[in-house]
């Protein structure tokens, strides 16, 4: 600006003198700006911070800008024209109105920039803060939605084992042998953030093997996989709940043969799971979710943003069927800004 001003009032000296100028015109009248923008910037802070000193923060912002305009006329008026540069206009005095809003406006430009970056800064910071604080939110609710799955899972094998004793059933040690297994597995793989997908089929075996000591003959179990890659990864305990339902509320409650089919296909990162029980025909279709099946879904909601759950409750049989892109890394998913 005081480069365009110097054309009109320095005609005959050379572009780089004015520049020159220019510049140290610039240097000389930065000093009210950078103490005012300060000043100001100090006040927003304060005012932020404690609500009640706003009247009083005002009342002082307006003594500073009129304190920053008199020291930029004083600078101006008796060393930059008359010393820098040799008068080359007809300066008036210090308090000449016109002259003064111009300072005026120089001042509040510098300041009023200064406070926009700082304010677009604190937005950003503040939504830097909100999504910390929303990701740390979601991690607890999945820790605790996992805390759950595990005493769930306990409770209904411990039924088991009390069922066999009751039987005296030999089989006995042999399902406690098995159980401790799942257990190991429960204190050590659970709590990583993802496992392999080997490791949820081998622990899926596992409980199956379980399971059918218990039911014997009664119960026909099909577990069918195809998994063109094994080391994909996979959030732990996301099938075991549908594999745990389809035994409490079909195998356990159906008086006569039953059957529980599963299904599992893995296909360049995409997870199909697929599982099928028998039931008692009471004619009631209506879907209800216990514990591990509200956990599941919750789970599935906050760890992959590509999947589809159905739910089909028929008569005689109830399934369930599960797609998940698990290239679609198993993080917490955030909601969009």
């Amino acid at each position: 600006m005081e480069y365009a001003w110097f054309n009109s009032y320095f005609p005959n000296i050379d572009p780089g003198t004015r520049t020159w100028l220019g510049f140290k015109t610039v240097l000389w009248i930065l000093p009210p700006k950078i103490l005012f923008t300060y000043f100001l910037l100090w006040g927003v802070d304060r005012g932020i911070n404690r609500s009640r000193d706003i009247p009083w923060l005002v009342a002082a912002t307006t003594v500073a800008l009129a304190a920053s305009i008199i020291l930029y006329r004083v600078i101006l008026v008796y060393y930059v024209v008359p010393v820098m540069l040799n008068n080359p206009w007809k300066e008036k005095g210090v308090f000449a109105m016109g002259r003064l809003l111009n300072g005026f406006v120089d001042i509040s430009l510098v300041a009023a920039c200064a406070v926009a970056m700082k304010f677009l800064r604190m937005s950003w910071q503040s939504r830097i803060r909100e999504k910390k604080l929303l990701q740390e939110k979601l991690e607890a609710e999945l820790k605790f939605l996992r805390s759950q799955t595990n005493p769930h899972f306990l409770f209904n094998t411990l039924n088991n084992i009390y069922a066999l004793a009751r039987k005296k059933s030999d089989d006995t040690a042999d399902v406690v042998m098995k159980l401790s297994k799942l257990l190991r597995f429960m204190l050590y793989e659970s709590r990583k953030e993802r496992i392999p997908v080997s490791g949820e089929i081998r622990m899926i075996e596992d409980y199956l093997e379980l399971e059918k000591i218990r039911y014997n003959e009664r119960l026909t179990i099909r577990f069918e996989k195809d998994i063109d890659d094994s080391t994909q990864h996979i959030a732990p305990l996301l099938l075991l709940p549908f594999i745990e339902n389809a035994f409490k509320h079909g195998a356990s409650e159906t008086r006569f043969d039953s059957f529980i089919h599963i299904n599992v296909l893995l296909k360049e990162g995409l997870l199909k799971f697929c599982i099928e029980n028998s039931k008692e025909e009471n004619g009631d279709t209506t879907i209800t979710d216990n514990i591990g099946l509200s956990n599941v879904r919750r789970q599935l909601e906050l760890m992959y943003q590509e999947h589809t759950l159905e739910v089909d409750n028929q008569k005689d049989r109830f399934s369930v069927h599960l797609t998940i892109n698990l290239n679609n890394d198993a993080t917490i998913s955030l909601p969009h800004y």
